[in-house]
């Protein structure tokens, strides 16, 4: 018995086959090899063809189910992750009507901002825990009101993960988790927001069937079916947006449990049991897989933009030719906790948005050139990025999210020990680092949406561990003296800025 998961990204689709009963990837393939292009027609825009996304979507099925030569009879479930807060339109037969609109392209900002201030601040947090902001509804907005006839033909609109739900099973529907991310629901009628959608002039006939993140949400069709080498009427049992569904990847589903990534950019993802928001919008929250009307899980995302990239960067401009990631670990071992009164804010990559969309730039304080080396800079800036994490999980746990546990994949920052013993100290959290990622979650994801798995405890309960990190508490006053002098650096930063 196998599990199909599915990751739709932006750059690849990838498909991985799951033995239901070990757990394991049988086998996974991604398309095309080279990034996926993204249309830019001005500036701002970001658009994709979603018949690209079906068509790696069928190369990478048709890899995978030949390479395990699996008979497609023994696949009794698929799951899809998919790129979050995009925009796909079709009309009465499904035929795709624009290129979809994606979570990069930023041409709703304005129209979001205009819904908040008309609307109300505490209006738009206390319903739907966001601003309207750059997210679906706001994009549909821009439609209705830039392509009219366009939009007129509109029957539904769909994220990219209904999209291909609905091209493998006939059917449009949607999900709560994914309403939530497109600023579609209201978290205090438990309803659609319709408060949003009449203020923009969208007629809620345009939203899809609404059905639970894990339930059958249609079957393969026979044309998709031979198109892909399935078999006709496998069920969709599972979808979710990208970073829910690693969450769930990493087995994280209750409060207090956190998913982090850090890659160029660094994601904080920590699971809500209360309805709360930030009055700062600072973070955006969403309904989390698990959420229902009468369990309130709620998915709290921080997106740092400055993380992994100043590493990168110090590697590539600051540390001789050759030099790799590993020895940049070693030398930055050499340095004491908290760099000898170096600290270093990462944010040299754009705005952001837990700094309430300032950009203060990256900067270095308190170098002394009698003092310190490259072991100083390296560390500090390893610091540098944890605090910045550590910041954003403040922010949560003003929100009433308890953080003790950190899941996370060993990929990227998380491959540095001084990062991760950092991050344990500075936020008393035990770290767990796991085999993982956004496909296999999702084909796990089906099993549980297919009743293969009783619940997420047994879906997961073959998950491989490859390390637990533990705040080690003779150094924690350490850490938060060194956090405490970056935050005031950027305190000071902020304020003449």
């Amino acid at each position: 018995m196998y599990l199909l998961g599915y990751d739709i990204g932006s750059s690849s689709v990838k498909a991985s086959l799951v033995d239901a009963q070990s757990g394991k990837c049988v086998s996974s393939a991604f398309f095309p090899k080279s990034e996926a292009p993204i249309l830019a027609v001005r500036q701002g825009w970001a658009e994709q063809e979603p018949q690209m996304w079906w068509n790696n979507l069928k190369l990478a099925t048709q890899a995978v189910m030949q390479e395990s030569r699996v008979a497609a009879a023994d696949v009794k479930a698929i799951g899809i992750s998919y790129q979050m807060h995009g925009l796909v339109c079709v009309d009465r037969e499904q035929q795709v009507l624009r290129p979809a609109i994606i979570w990069c392209d930023s041409r709703a900002v304005p129209y979001g901002q205009q819904a908040f201030d008309a609307l109300g601040h505490e209006q738009c947090l206390s319903h739907l825990l966001n601003s309207p902001g750059n997210f679906t509804a706001s994009k549909l907005a821009w439609v209705r009101q830039n392509e009219p006839e366009l939009y007129a033909r509109i029957d539904k609109i769909m994220l990219p993960g209904d999209y291909i739900a609905m091209r493998l099973s006939g059917e449009a529907c949607t999900t709560v988790s994914g309403l939530s991310e497109g600023m579609f629901w209201d978290f205090r009628s438990n309803d659609l927001a319709r408060f949003l959608l009449d203020y923009y002039g969208i007629d809620a006939s345009l939203i899809p069937t609404i059905r639970p993140t894990f339930a059958e949400q249609g079957r393969v069709t026979a044309a998709a079916a031979a198109e892909l080498g399935l078999q006709a009427g496998t069920p969709i049992t599972y979808r979710a947006g990208d970073q829910p569904n690693n969450a769930l990847s990493l087995n994280v589903f209750n409060p207090g449990e956190i998913a982090s990534t850090a890659g160029t950019s660094g994601v904080v993802y920590g699971v809500n049991g209360s309805v709360s928001y930030d009055p700062l919008s600072r973070v955006n929250s969403f309904a989390h897989v698990n959420h229902t009307a009468q369990q309130t899980r709620l998915g709290v995302l921080l997106c740092i933009n400055g993380t992994g990239i100043l590493n990168s960067w110090i590697r590539r401009n600051v540390l001789s030719a050759g030099i790799g990631y590993s020895e940049m670990n070693d030398l930055a071992a050499q340095a004491p906790i908290g760099s000898d009164g170096v600290s270093i804010l990462p944010f040299g990559n754009g705005a952001e948005r837990m700094l309430e969309n300032r950009e203060v730039g990256c900067s270095i304080h308190g170098l002394n050139f009698n003092l310190h080396h490259q072991a100083h800079l390296v560390r500090a800036a390893q610091e540098g990025i944890v605090f910045s994490f550590k910041y954003g999980i403040d922010i949560m746990e003003q929100m009433g999210i308890p953080v003790q546990k950190i899941h996370a994949g060993q990929a990227n920052m998380f491959l540095s020990p001084l990062f991760r013993d950092t991050l344990a100290g500075v936020t008393g959290a035990t770290i767990e680092l796991y085999d993982t990622d956004g496909s296999v979650g999702a084909a796990k994801g089906a099993g549980m949406g297919a009743g293969i798995y009783r619940d997420h405890h047994e879906a997961f309960a073959t998950l491989q561990q490859l390390a637990v990190i533990e705040p080690d508490s003779s150094k924690h006053q350490e850490y938060a003296d060194a956090y405490a002098r970056w935050k005031e650096c950027l305190k000071q930063t902020q304020t003449a800025d």
